[in-house]
């Protein structure tokens, strides 16, 4: 770990719902990690009983710390679970990414080691299509046979850039993650930052809805001097595929109204977050 010599506990959040067989893939991914000091929040917008039983299955096991942090469906409220979720984070550092992004082994162990003081790390994910996302069995979470580029293609994955991702090996990564023209930004699925930072920004805006607002984070995140790292190439999940129906135009437009306002007037302390300001 960059600037510091202690050892790290991390808490890994993952949102979640209603996706209850990408969970089970997803939480056996972490089942699998190298690094021994983590746990897990499943933050839940209000997921059914078949996440619950998934979840209760996984904390019979004991194989991971593991904590469901659910409320009431209400609507999209991601963001307001999440918050929550930061607030009851052990760790003081958090790994965010969601419960269809299955880690490879060592994901959490990568994140330890690049943690650094004044920084975020911006990830990204392989993105498999139904086909594939379908074909991965637990056992080849267990083996890792599924972050094999060949098993990938074999299973119905095309497309260099997805998977020059799970192919690079540590110094090619790094060298393709200094060079790649995307910015290293605030990426739900794939990104971790000290609570005491995500605390001071006050967490998530709770007004956006589904379509940046974890951008937005990390926009703030930015205001306040913390900077992106990009580790894209480095720290690597297979993202599972699925439907979007809570995406629409409204909530795009609100978000970028959002977004630009935090940036325009270098925004740093969200009043829509944790702590709601009264007036």
């Amino acid at each position: 770990m960059e600037n510091a010599k202690e050892k790290l506990h991390i808490t890994v959040i993952m949102a979640t719902y209603n996706m209850p067989d990408w969970l089970e893939k997803v939480l056996c991914g972490y089942e699998q990690q190298t690094y021994p000091d983590f746990d897990v929040i499943v933050a839940d917008d209000g997921s059914g009983p078949e996440t619950q039983a998934v979840i209760d299955r996984f904390q019979e096991r004991g194989q991971l710390k593991l904590t469901h942090l659910w409320h009431e469906d209400e609507g999209y409220r991601r963001q307001t679970i999440l918050n929550k979720a930061i607030v009851e984070a052990q760790g003081a550092y958090i790994l965010f990414t969601d419960g269809d992004c299955i880690p490879r082994a060592d994901f959490v162990a990568f994140h330890a080691a690049q943690a650094e003081r004044g920084r975020f790390l911006s990830g990204g994910y392989c993105k498999l299509p139904m086909e594939t996302s379908k074909a991965i069995a637990l056992g080849d979470i267990e083996s890792q046979a599924c972050f094999a580029p060949n098993w990938l293609k074999s299973n119905g994955l095309t497309g260099r850039s997805q998977l020059r991702k799970l192919s690079a090996s540590p110094g090619w990564g790094k060298l393709l993650d200094a060079i790649t023209p995307t910015g290293a930004t605030f990426n739900n699925c794939n990104t971790s930052a000290w609570k005491a930072d995500l605390l001071a920004v006050n967490g998530y805006d709770e007004r956006m809805r589904y379509g940046g607002p974890d951008r937005e984070i990390g926009e703030r995140l930015e205001n306040m001097g913390v900077r992106g790292k990009q580790v894209r190439h480095r720290a690597v999940v297979v993202h599972l595929d699925h439907a979007r129906g809570y995406k629409t135009k409204e909530s795009l437009e609100k978000n970028l109204a959002i977004r630009a306002h935090t940036r325009k007037a270098k925004v740093v302390r969200t009043a829509y977050g944790i702590e709601q300001e009264k007036t």
